[in-house]
């Protein structure tokens, strides 16, 4: 039985942990970009496996462990560092985020120079359809809207509080008075955007739905509908 062990790392600590896996014989698997819906961050993940560690699991109990590294919250222009002068073998794997993704990865040993795939749109898997881009932008624009109503609602009744000239016991309820409004609205701002981020995770859906074939397409939309349906008869039993 497989195990995966998932560690989230900052970039600037990416490579001393490479270096610790490097020096006690773990081997390098693969390496995979994702990128945020919510956020337009990007991700990476390594995979690693201690040979010799996991035969003997294996001997033990049946199991073994592979170990990933995490990097989180990448912007597109921040500098990644390689781990190819731990891990040669990681070339693929690095040219092919800077190609498909436009992640900056530096000091590649072996560098295609954006060269590695031939693609007629640069950065494609960076790319989103203006329909997910709409969504995108609405789900910010509520969360901000909702942010702000909160912080407006509170700062408004704190300020009549002290308006009134209340004493050390009457600011205390009015700062729990403040609180009322400012948790209304901060409920108020949860709904708005989980309705966004369901906006955005339709508009995604149809997106990919809209590029595959159009018989696999409907099977999927039917697998959806009645799960919705399932869904929708637990919620109301």
């Amino acid at each position: 039985m497989q195990k995966a062990i998932y560690t989230t790392v900052g970039i600037d600590e990416l490579l001393s942990h490479v270096q610790a896996l490097k020096g006690v014989g773990a081997r390098f698997v693969q390496m995979h970009a994702e990128r945020n819906v919510d956020d337009g961050t990007y991700r990476l993940v390594y995979t690693f496996i201690n040979v010799r560690v996991a035969q003997e699991q294996i001997a033990q109990d049946g199991s073994y462990a592979i170990e990933n590294l995490v990097v989180e919250g990448i912007d597109q222009y921040q500098e990644v560092p390689s781990i190819s002068s731990y891990y040669p073998a990681v070339f693929p794997f690095e040219n092919e985020a800077h190609d498909l993704f436009g992640l900056a990865i530096t000091d590649m040993q072996v560098d295609f120079k954006g060269f590695f795939y031939q693609v007629s749109t640069a950065e494609p898997m960076s790319a989103i359809t203006p329909e997910v881009k709409a969504a995108r932008e609405k789900a910010m624009k509520v969360r901000a809207a909702a942010e702000a109503k909160a912080r407006k609602a509170a700062a408004e009744k704190a300020a009549a509080a002290a308006a009134a000239g209340e004493g050390a016991a009457g600011a205390g309820d009015a700062a729990g008075a403040a609180a009322q409004p400012a948790a209304a609205a901060g409920s108020d701002a949860q709904h708005d955007e989980a309705a966004a981020k369901a906006a955005l995770k339709a508009a995604e859906m149809e997106a990919r739905l809209a590029a595959m074939d159009p018989e696999k397409a409907a099977k999927v939309r039917a697998a959806l509908a009645a799960k919705a349906a399932r869904d929708k008869q637990k919620k109301e039993a």
